[in-house]
């Protein structure tokens, strides 16, 4: 009797793990223990619950928002990191600016709502103009179509908002703008994978994103969460940007690593190249200080050539990649 209790309570045991289907089985077959197959009624079972996971997959592909180009935008690129502070919004400017001094048309969006700062690299405190049906003219410096809530509030006024109020704000910086013809919109980012960047993928036809990153192990690591997510949602990569990779010295021009290879061991592991290694100098945070790029600066400057490849991995990717 305690044999046949303890082998109920076994079974009680691996029926809880296993689903209900195990213990029909074992109850149908009178403790059969060479029938562990489903009985027609757990056939039946297992077929409404699939069913029933294909009806709520269409009804989450239904809830999600379609996707909706940006009138008169061919390409929108998204510039992203895990961490502040990597040098997003440099890489940004600088990237857009190289792409309009090789006589492109181009677009600098600011989606920092929070914390914009492409009215100071780019020079730009003007607020914007409007058109007769209500549309932003966005302000233009060195060939580039600017948008930014920095336009929007004074210099030392706070953004105090919760997430719809900022999902509409960023709505409108996006379509309620005369972008115009633009061959590239480029998106600087927040940092981080939260409702802003995820409601731009969702909502926008994205060509590629450049993720940035400095070598530093704590920022590489949230880089990858960046970069998994991106993968998750089957976003093209185009690269990713190393800031503050290295130090060059004055004398000699000898290059010395700050801390180490850990994004070139993340650029393997997403499978995606590392487009540039962007030193540490203090003559492109004058620059970005001055509302000057320094592609613009520093023409003939190692840091100008460095922007100025990612610009034309720029072009490359979207000629080679299908919008998603």
């Amino acid at each position: 009797m305690l044999k046949d209790i303890r082998v109920l309570k076994t079974f009680s045991v691996i029926g809880r793990l296993c689903g209900s289907n195990f213990i029909k089985v074992f109850q149908s077959n009178d403790r059969n223990f060479s029938t562990p197959f489903p009985s027609d009624a757990g056939k039946q079972e297992l077929s409404s619950k699939e069913k029933l996971k294909q009806h709520q997959q269409q009804v989450m592909a239904r809830g999600l928002p379609k996707k909706k180009p940006i009138e008169g935008v061919k390409n929108i690129i998204l510039v992203v990191s895990g961490k502040g502070g990597v040098g997003k919004s440099t890489t940004a400017v600088n990237t857009a600016v190289a792409l309009a001094d090789m006589k492109i048309d181009v677009g600098l969006l600011d989606a920092d709502v929070f914390g914009p700062s492409i009215p100071l690299m780019m020079d730009l405190n003007e607020s914007p103009l409007l058109t007769d049906d209500n549309k932003m003219i966005p302000p233009t410096n060195y060939g580039v179509k600017c948008m930014s809530m920095g336009f929007l509030v004074t210099e030392k006024s706070a953004v105090i908002w919760r997430g719809l109020m900022v999902m509409s704000a960023l709505d409108r910086l996006l379509r309620q703008v005369q972008w115009g013809p633009l061959d590239y919109l480029v998106v600087d980012t927040p940092p981080g994978t939260g409702d802003t960047l995820l409601s731009l993928i969702q909502n926008l036809p994205i060509s590629g994103v450049i993720m940035v990153t400095t070598p530093q192990k704590a920022a590489v690591q949230v880089a990858r969460r960046g970069g998994s997510m991106l993968q998750k949602l089957s976003v093209p990569i185009i690269g990713i940007v190393e800031n503050m990779s290295y130090i060059r010295c004055p004398n000699c021009s000898h290059e010395v690593s700050l801390f180490g290879d850990n994004t070139k061991d993340l650029a393997t592991e997403l499978d995606v190249p590392l487009i540039s290694s962007i030193p540490l100098d203090s003559k492109i945070s004058v620059s970005s200080d001055a509302g000057v790029p320094v592609v613009l600066s520093k023409r003939d400057n190692n840091q100008a050539e460095k922007y100025k490849i990612i610009a034309k991995e720029v072009i490359k990717f979207t000629q080679n990649t299908q919008v998603i």
